[in-house]
């Protein structure tokens, strides 16, 4: 089986990866906790911990938000019931926007 083409990153997101992985870095240093220590907590490895602190954007998005939760760093409202309270705010959202999206059909050009 070929190899997949290597996957590229548009400059915000590769910074936005760098700001969360530095926002990690700082609270986990902030909060005296080693790399093993925190590692060791979220059940990850310590290579993939500093992965994440560095920004790479091939980690698992489930861990990122794992460590964030153990170390308090908020991700989307600072304050933890918002984050349910949005969350039901998009679904609501979500029920009045259409099921699927098709693409526009092309247009009969009937005109002889």
């Amino acid at each position: 089986m070929a190899k997949p083409a290597a996957r590229t990153y548009s400059r915000t997101s590769q910074q936005a990866l760098r700001l969360l992985g530095a926002l990690l870095r700082a609270a986990r240093i902030e909060k005296k906790m080693g790399t093993q220590a925190l590692a060791e907590r979220a059940g990850i490895s310590r290579d993939l911990l500093r992965r994440i602190e560095k920004g790479d954007p091939r980690c698992e998005i489930g861990v990122v938000f794992e460590l964030a939760a153990i170390l308090g760093v908020p991700l989307f409202e600072p304050e933890p019931g918002a984050l349910q309270r949005r969350r039901r705010e998009v679904e609501d959202r979500l029920t009045l926007l259409p099921k699927a999206v098709h693409a526009p059909r092309e247009e009969v050009k009937d005109d002889f």
